[in-house]
């Protein structure tokens, strides 16, 4: 199905939107140019020129949060040698016609502020909330910017925030859907386990591995003590949720860990396409039963919409 104008531009990144800096500057006096705010069409460019720092605000809502100290200093080091080299986007604060609201570069505009600079180069643009989440979405994402937690949370708010759904956040970010599928996965970990992943310590591998753990939080400071690569985590895992199981019955043909291979690899297969736990379990031979494990609501509804109507399952990426 075509996607709609708005994404397509979107999708190609902030060059479009920016476009030739270094033109629009020639063009404008940088010590007289100034832009009114609250003027202008939606997605109107209204000017390219120098903006005093103190008139710029970062966006509350923009999905990085954690800004790495040691970057920022080497950023600000170039800064103070080079000065800014690509302009930020902006937009007019929607509560003050003062100020500006960062779009895109605030990693630019710390730097700057750290640099001593009093002004900095940007683009001011007319937006909406939704422009304005999926261009900060899109510019950490494809920069690879963001940590694993930063991204899911960022995926969620356009699904919780704008109703969409995991093949068109995919679509607009330029991931498949499994890999949007499994990030936001991240979101079922406990909030310390959440921090680990977010601060560095763990991996996003790690992190879905501990999510099939009865323990996430206590198995996950094994893996950081020991070092565990993400195969030795899983490992861990499953040996975690194989203690944690209850004999089987007489009606139970075998355990988890009895499962011949067709088996295992079915479920691999189906967790791949779905982004969760799967569990196939064959009783005396005379047929058995399939588990899908789910942790929200969400889930649910998506596993209802794929059995509700006849979907083609393309090949995807493993779940680390």
């Amino acid at each position: 199905m075509t996607q709609p104008q708005k994404q397509a531009r979107l999708g190609r990144g902030l060059s479009a939107l920016l476009g030739d800096y270094a033109g629009a500057r020639n063009a404008i006096d940088a010590t007289t140019a100034s832009v009114t705010a609250g003027e202008g069409a939606a997605g109107e460019v209204l000017a390219a020129s120098e903006i005093a720092i103190d008139r710029i605000i970062p966006n509350p809502k923009q999905p990085r949060r954690t800004f790495v100290e040691s970057e920022l200093d080497e950023l600000s080091e170039s800064i103070r040698a080079k000065g800014v080299l690509q302009a930020i986007l902006v937009r007019p604060d929607p509560t003050n016609p003062e100020m500006f609201e960062i779009i895109a570069g605030e990693r630019r505009w710390r730097a700057a502020r750290r640099a001593g600079l009093t002004v900095i180069p940007a683009v001011v643009r007319h937006m909406d909330d939704r422009e304005v989440l999926e261009i900060a979405i899109i510019e950490n994402v494809q920069r690879a910017d963001l940590n694993p937690v930063e991204e899911a949370e960022a995926y969620k708010a356009l699904i919780d925030r704008f109703g969409r759904t995991q093949e068109s956040v995919a679509t607009q970010v330029g991931k498949s859907r499994e890999h949007v599928s499994n990030t936001l996965r991240l979101l079922n970990l406990p909030d310390e386990v959440r921090e680990h992943v977010r601060e560095g310590r763990l991996s996003a591998g790690h992190g879905r591995a501990l999510l099939k753990t009865q323990d996430p939080s206590a198995l996950a400071l094994t893996v950081i003590a020991k070092a565990l690569s993400v195969r030795d985590t899983e490992a861990l895992a499953k040996g975690d949720k194989a203690a944690s199981l209850p004999r089987s019955s007489s009606s139970s043909s075998s355990s988890v860990g009895d499962k011949d291979v067709d088996t295992k690899a079915l479920e691999l297969d189906l967790q791949r396409s779905l982004g969760l736990d799967v569990d196939i379990r064959h009783i005396n031979g005379k047929g058995g039963e399939v588990r899908i494990k789910y942790a929200k609501l969400e889930q649910l509804d998506e596993i209802c919409r794929l059995l509700s109507r006849p979907r083609i399952i393309a090949d995807s990426e493993p779940v680390a």
